[in-house]
């Protein structure tokens, strides 16, 4: 054992390996180190009674398999090396095939009625699709079920209000399916069922699709106690089916106005990210320079923004104060105020193309209907 060594006496010289003390570990050199440890674990294995270790050569790379390891030992020039833990971490590990494990149906929760086994999480869906609920919990399937409608799109192709004021009918009691009443918002509408509104017995429409050469001095409103004549006044005899104006045209302005009660055609028609095409006949107080057409092709900046012409040009070589403007913006009055900022007063303004549509065969205030070659050509140009 060694002695504490006291203060003020002097350090002993420094052991060495032929003079070391007993119980003390002798200096090894590393080469020596790692022979010795090498050696060893190479003992090991081939002493294993567990898992005999099988070996096999190519080339100069000998693979010892054991039933715990997997070492592949690579001869060189300088003996045999070891393989590195993070190729072995990613031979045996990142690089491993993932199994793919097969859902099994534990229940009959997870098999529908013709005993097909669903599969998914909760066993909601199958192979061919089916959406199915777990008992005890609603079907949150986001894909409707053929034949059904949402309630409140059923009131308004009923020609009763908007969707969203048939919300606010829901939530008030005043509908009834079957004879229940139903405030459930998204409730869907089977094919078949009897749905009421204040007691009277409602059903969807057909779609009408109307056509009409607006005159001047009628405003474009549903209702407008204000105005002594709307547009809903020359439409009226047309069809008993609730229709509404595609877009607008303001009061002094004349042409084709188109009137359904399809809410998805509408939409398609007169959103801004569709680009709807329409041309306008002008008639100005002067002649218009070229230099302020071609102001207009490049853009102009109003009080509500940007606004560019797809395109525009004289109507005549001979008459310079007819203009026709090709454009897919859906602003207020915006071929109006395009001139106005140029320093043009408008005289007279015709819309002349509305989406693929002419007033061609339709004289000033008459009406009609669409022929399904058209509606079709309106429903494939806005997709």
């Amino acid at each position: 054992m060694a002695t504490r060594r006291e203060r003020g006496q002097e350090r002993p010289e420094k052991r060495t390996v032929g003079k070391r003390e007993p119980g003390t570990r002798p200096r090894v050199s590393k080469d020596e180190s790692k022979e010795r440890d090498w050696n060893q674990r190479r003992s090991s294995d081939r002493n294993s009674s567990e898992a005999p270790a099988s070996g096999k050569r190519v080339g100069k790379t000998k693979v010892l398999r054991t039933a715990a390891t997997h070492t592949v030992i690579r001869e060189g020039n300088r003996g045999l090396a070891k393989e590195r833990t993070s190729d072995v971490f990613r031979r045996n590990v990142i690089n491993r095939p993932v199994r793919k494990v097969i859902e099994r149906a534990e229940s009959d929760q997870f098999m529908n009625k013709e005993g097909k086994v669903l599969r998914g999480k909760f066993g909601k869906q199958n192979l061919h699709g089916e959406i199915t609920a777990a008992p005890g919990q609603a079907n949150r399937n986001p894909k409707k079920a053929e034949g059904t409608m949402r309630l409140n799109r059923y009131i308004a192709n009923a020609g009763l209000c908007s969707r969203r004021e048939a919300d606010t009918f829901i939530a008030t009691g005043c509908v009834t399916v079957n004879g229940k009443i139903v405030s459930e918002m998204g409730y869907q509408v089977k094919t078949g069922d009897s749905v009421s509104f204040n007691g009277k017995i409602i059903s969807t429409e057909r779609k009408v699709y109307l056509l009409l050469n607006k005159p001047k001095g009628y405003v474009t409103t549903l209702e407008d106690p204000h105005a002594d004549k709307t547009v809903m006044e020359l439409v009226a005899s047309a069809c008993s089916e609730r229709i509404y104006p595609v877009g607008r045209l303001d009061k002094s302005t004349t042409g084709l106005l188109l009137f359904t009660n399809d809410g998805d055609l509408t939409k398609r028609l007169t959103h801004p990210k569709y680009n709807r095409k329409k041309i306008y006949h002008v008639h100005l107080d002067q002649k218009v320079s070229k230099d302020h057409l071609q102001q207009i092709v490049e853009g102009i900046t109003l009080e509500d923004g940007f606004v560019v012409a797809d395109s525009v040009s004289y109507v005549s070589d001979d008459d310079k104060k007819q203009v026709g403007v090709e454009i897919h913006s859906g602003k207020n009055k915006i071929v109006r105020r395009i001139f106005e900022h140029l320093g043009y007063k408008v005289v007279k303004l015709d819309r002349v193309y509305f989406c693929g549509l002419t007033k061609k065969n339709l004289p000033r205030g008459k009406w009609r209907f669409l022929t399904q070659d058209e509606v079709n050509l309106l429903k494939m140009s806005s997709q």
